[in-house]
């Protein structure tokens, strides 16, 4: 199996399909499909992850990182795999391993559950659910969903922008007595 094969490991609870992936290891990222976003977490073993989840408890917010982001609050929970994907996909990803080394397995994990059950701040672009697991695993919090939105952020103020300049501009010449 090559390096590409080992980052993108696919999984599915779709009992018609073929179980085609490996079993995640200790350390491994998760990355798992929500409707709207992608929700990470860090496998552990014998089948249970460490992840964000929201501050309430209820199984229904447990499902979902969405409530965390308007709480500025999340929990460090340690689930089963299974419960935490629900009907969704997972793959393992361990997209980074590229140019951050992982540290030691045994530090990963350590690390990991030295923090199950404390509350941690949230924040969609800056401390979520993928900055906590690289943390985790690279010792440097990393997350490509928030890169991806800063950048659309970025985009839509700068259009803004200009449009304000040139709706200005346009303003001025258009109120000129002469």
């Amino acid at each position: 199996m090559d390096k590409q094969q080992q980052n993108s490991r696919m999984a599915s609870n779709d009992p018609d399909l073929p179980d085609t992936s490996l079993d995640p290891q200790p350390g491994d990222l998760i990355e798992i499909f929500r409707p709207a976003y992608q929700h990470w977490a860090l496998y552990l073993g014998d089948g249970y992850i460490i992840n964000l989840t929201p501050v309430d408890e209820s199984q229904a917010a447990a499902m979902s990182s969405v409530q965390s982001v308007f709480s500025g609050k999340a929990v460090v929970r340690m689930q089963l795999l299974k419960e935490v994907v629900g009907s969704d996909s997972y793959r393992v990803n361990n997209k980074y391993d590229h140019n951050h080394t992982p540290l030691p397995v045994c530090e990963i994990i350590q690390r990991a559950q030295d923090l199950i059950g404390q509350e941690v701040s949230y924040d969609l672009l800056g401390s979520n659910c993928e900055h906590f697991v690289t943390l985790l695993r690279y010792g440097e919090g990393v997350s490509e969903q928030a890169t991806r939105a800063i950048g659309a952020i970025s985009l839509v103020t700068a259009a803004a922008s200009a449009f304000s300049v040139l709706g200005l501009i346009n303003t001025r010449s258009r109120n000129r007595p002469f």
